[in-house]
């Protein structure tokens, strides 16, 4: 496994990756031992453009573990563009499972490639933030910093 470090404007995070490609973009607060692979570079060369409002979408290879239900979820978050938001519920609906909502949370939980694979742009279909294992607190900067007006609750 190779592992690379970034520091962002949100602290420490930790790229995993394999021959194929990326397994996991994670926040830390701890730093391992660095393995150094043109994969894991590329990812933080690609995560640098992104903080530094030069890049909207990555083209580093992806290879998260998880079911297939998961992979599905996964693959639905990269449908939604930079600067935009989806709820639960449309990604229920992108699956092709209007009852899944719950489900889609708990896939979105457990998503290894944080920011790459943009589960910080899923909110609760009445706008507000919920959710995200980073932080609310960095789901909300993310999406600030991709231009996104935060509702308040109420």
């Amino acid at each position: 496994m190779y592992r690379a470090y970034y520091k962002s404007e949100l602290g420490w995070i930790e790229v995993t990756g394999e021959e194929t490609g990326i397994t996991s973009v994670m926040f830390v607060d701890e730093l391992g031992e660095a393995v150094p692979h043109q994969l894991v570079e590329q990812c933080v060369q690609e995560l640098d453009e992104y903080f530094h409002n030069k890049r909207t979408e990555f083209t580093v290879p992806l290879a998260a573990k998880g079911t297939s239900f998961q992979q599905k979820v996964w693959k639905a978050l990269t449908t939604v563009p930079f600067g935009k938001t989806a709820s639960y519920l449309d990604m229920a609906n992108e699956v092709g499972n209007p009852q899944s909502v719950r489900a889609i949370g708990g896939a979105n939980s457990r998503n290894p490639i944080s920011i790459i694979v943009p589960c910080h742009r899923i909110i609760g279909k009445n706008g507000t933030l919920v959710g995200y294992e980073g932080g609310l607190w960095r789901k909300e900067w993310l999406l600030r910093h991709e231009g996104i007006k935060i509702k308040e609750k109420r």
